[in-house]
């Protein structure tokens, strides 16, 4: 079998990008203090977590009455919760993710698949189990499936808005969302309407370029999409400003509203901004839904 040209030049350039993405990734979730006990919590399990004081509501069963002799309370034992959740991750991998409103300044899919990695890095330690939504990186935990999921997360789509996938989602299980969230909202829509049918819940996050909140244009502007499907010039970019501004308030608030909606959680990251709150937030709010 005889490779193309241009299909080996980019599976190159992708194999080179590898390393320094996982690389950055493993930096990033290794700077998070997350507390000393981690994705640790009560539930089914086999080893020991901690004792608590017993509560009404617990039986006589699960108080722990050799520790409690020693004290005048009466003291539950706690075991830890050990059953391993699956989360699917979505990054939007359209045309407008690569758009960057300064030279100097990753394009918001650099951000985007960093993020998610970093994610992934961390649930990985914790023994989550996480794949991408699609049919071909399933749920999986271990250390290889972050190299699985590197690769995978390399890959650049043709259109120039995304539209989550809505297959691979563990019943069940969670869900990470990480787009600009610019195209039509049906998709997402349906997305969050098949995620809720399986019992999924999760987390958006909305990555935006600095540019696409500031709007600094004005005077003769050509804008275009990243694709050159859309084109639209004005001699007056700055009368624009106000009506951009209404518009993107007004999509940030709907898409709050679906979250809220479906019980999932959402908000807005800028990529000119440390990608640590980021990368927090979105741990946390996975942490409250588990």
């Amino acid at each position: 079998m005889t490779i193309p040209a241009d299909l080996r030049a980019r599976a190159e350039r992708l194999g080179q990008s590898l390393p320094p993405l996982l690389a950055a990734a493993d930096h990033l979730a290794g700077a998070m203090v997350l507390g000393d006990h981690g994705r640790r919590r009560a539930g089914m399990g086999d080893e020991f977590w901690q004792y608590r004081q017993a509560h009404a509501g617990d039986t006589a069963r699960m108080i722990d009455w050799r520790r409690s002799a020693r004290s005048d309370a009466t003291y539950v034992r706690e075991r830890e919760w050990q059953a391993a959740q699956s989360v699917s991750l979505w990054v939007d991998p359209s045309a407008s993710m690569r758009f960057s409103g300064d030279r100097s300044r990753a394009p918001k899919a650099d951000r985007a698949r960093l993020l998610a990695l970093a994610l992934a890095v961390l649930l990985l330690r914790g023994g989550e189990r996480v794949g991408l939504m699609g049919d071909h990186t399933p749920p999986r935990s271990g250390r290889a499936q972050a190299e699985r999921l590197a690769l995978a997360l390399g890959a650049d789509g043709a259109e120039d808005y995304g539209r989550p996938e809505t297959t691979g989602l563990a019943p069940h299980g969670r869900a990470v969302l990480l787009s600009d969230f610019l195209g039509d909202l049906a998709g997402l829509e349906a997305t969050l309407a098949a995620a809720s049918d399986r019992g999924v819940r999760g987390v958006m996050l909305q990555v935006l370029d600095p540019a696409e909140e500031e709007f600094p244009f004005d005077g003769r502007t050509v804008f275009e999409s990243m694709t050159g499907a859309i084109r639209h010039e004005t001699l007056r970019a700055g009368d624009l400003r106000d009506r951009y501004l209404a518009r993107l308030a007004d999509r940030n608030a709907r898409l709050a509203e679906l979250a809220r909606q479906a019980g999932w959680q959402f908000t807005t990251h800028h990529s000119g901004d440390p990608a640590q709150g980021a990368l927090l937030w979105l741990y946390q709010a996975l942490e409250a839904g588990f």
